[in-house]
């Protein structure tokens, strides 16, 4: 049976991010779906929580009526693909997860998170877009995307500056790592092949790919060399690569 691949992407992110990825495999049905807080969903449907928005991209996903899915999440988008593998996992064939973190198990942590997001989103409401973006591109999780051509980082601001600041706002104080419910006692229960992809700059996220591996029955992890956070911007055709199959190694 062909394979569909639904991609979602990260906070900032759109549809459109996944472009260089799906044109390696331009026989392959892909759906890019959007998540709620940007472009077009950022007047309507802004999500109520977490699982809320779960739920609503699993409805979109039923509405598209593929077969054998593969899906693929990157950062927040990797968070929703894990919560769907959970509360909808007959529509799944096999997922891969990119930066992800199946969630904080510590109140003290939870609430640090939260609190966080609170002053980036408030940081939205008070300064707007522009400003946002300038701290939000220099933390050092992104560090590493200084390598890229200054063509790929203005593209990606260009389309960034294409959302509203609500809707973004909304998004972090809602769709926060702070607001996901945790994932890591599930992860056992997901019998699908999982992969865990990970840029091999990307150490935090090495190592929860690491550990989350572990504890899914049928996980491996996957590290996409000469990349960070993002490597669905920093390395689309090794990332394309390993999206091909459960043989592919490392990129």
């Amino acid at each position: 049976m062909t394979e569909s691949l639904v991609l979602l992407h990260g906070f900032l992110g759109c549809p459109a991010d996944w472009d260089l990825v799906r044109a390696r495999w331009p026989d392959l049905t892909t759906v890019a779906l959007e998540i709620v807080g940007h472009r077009g969903k950022e007047d309507s449907n802004l999500p109520t929580s977490f699982d809320a928005e779960v739920d609503r991209l699993g409805l979109e996903l039923a509405a598209q009526k593929l077969q054998n899915v593969h899906l693929v999440g990157y950062s927040l988008g990797a968070r929703l693909a894990l919560g769907l593998l959970l509360r909808q996992p007959a529509r799944i064939a096999r997922a891969t997860l990119i930066g992800v973190h199946p969630g904080l198990i510590d109140p003290r942590e939870r609430a640090e998170r939260t609190a966080a997001d609170e002053a980036w989103a408030h940081r939205l409401d008070r300064e707007g877009l522009d400003s946002f973006l300038d701290a939000w591109e220099a933390q050092p999780l992104f560090a590493s995307q200084a390598r890229l051509p200054v063509a790929v980082r203005e593209h990606q601001r260009c389309q960034r500056r294409r959302h509203q600041p609500r809707g973004l706002a909304t998004a972090l104080r809602k769709l926060s790592l702070g607001q996901m419910p945790a994932r890591w006692a599930a992860l056992a229960k997901i019998e699908v092949p999982i992969a865990l992809v990970h840029g091999a700059d990307d150490l935090k996220f090495a190592a929860l790919a690491e550990r989350a591996a572990a504890a899914i029955p049928r996980g491996r992890r996957i590290s996409i060399a000469g990349a960070g956070h993002n490597p669905v911007l920093e390395r689309p055709e090794a990332l394309a690569k390993a999206l091909a199959g459960p043989t592919q190694g490392e990129g």
